[in-house]
């Protein structure tokens, strides 16, 4: 590859990220000296290679299909070692005959991968979750239904709200993309942004797992204020400002 084409795809991929959602149009006008024909396989080629989802009229930010994190094969090469101290912290939080969801992400799946062999009920909306809980003996593994996210391979839409919103969770396990001070946590999907408030609405005791690099970053979906949850498991590198305010809110930071 050339370096003239791979820094313009580059610029795509930059593009698509800051918009959200773009048309052909927009990316014509942002490359006005590159023809038509190359700007298609430009798409094509970032689309299969999963940098981008190519759609219809234009195409997509990976963030906003994705939802939680971004492509998971390449979120669970980042913050390793953060995120297997987060798992367990988590783990430790699950006692034996509790009902327990772990939302999909790549902090759940490490998380899923720390979880004790207690007997217990797991439900979860991912596949790389329950991948990791296979090897359970006495816990079971209940997967929710839904359409597959190829991106995140988990599962969510409508199906998955009317499942959740059948179910009593005593410890939910959820996944988030940012929090800023002004909107919350939020997320990248709106229909996954549906199913984590379906799920904290289900759940009696909910515990975001979130590492300092999200904070006071801003996704387009809103899941839930600050006051909604009862804890935090973090890296121990939040800010300051963001641990007054869960001891202002009796949000407990693990």
């Amino acid at each position: 590859m050339s370096s003239g084409m791979k820094a313009r795809r580059e610029g795509i991929v930059r593009l698509v990220n800051a918009e959200g959602d773009v048309t052909f149009a927009q990316v014509k006008r942002a490359f006005p000296d590159v023809s038509e024909m190359t700007l298609r396989t430009d798409l094509k080629t970032l689309d299969k290679a999963r940098r981008i989802v190519r759609t219809h009229g234009g195409a997509r930010s990976v963030e906003f299909v994705v939802g939680t994190d971004d492509l998971i094969l390449s979120r669970n090469t980042r913050n390793v070692e953060a995120k297997e101290e987060m798992a367990r912290k988590a783990a430790a939080l699950v006692r034996p005959d509790t009902t327990v969801f772990l939302d999909s992400g790549s902090s759940t799946t490490a998380l899923a991968r720390q979880m004790a062999d207690v007997r217990s009920i797991i439900f979860t909306n991912s596949l790389t979750c329950a991948a990791e809980l296979a090897r359970l003996e006495r816990g079971r593994c209940i997967v929710v239904g839904g359409n597959l996210n190829r991106y995140s391979m988990s599962l969510n839409g409508s199906k998955t709200v009317e499942d959740v919103s059948a179910l009593s969770i005593d410890l939910l396990f959820l996944g988030v993309t940012s929090y800023h001070p002004s909107v919350g946590f939020s997320c990248g999907s709106d229909e996954e942004a549906a199913l984590k408030r379906a799920l904290i609405a289900r759940a009696e005791k909910t515990v975001v797992l979130m590492d300092s690099s999200k904070v006071g970053r801003k996704s387009t979906f809103r899941i839930c204020l600050l006051s909604d949850v009862d804890a935090i498991v973090s890296d121990g590198k939040l800010p300051d400002d963001l641990l007054k305010s869960c001891a202002d809110a009796e949000v407990e930071v693990l």
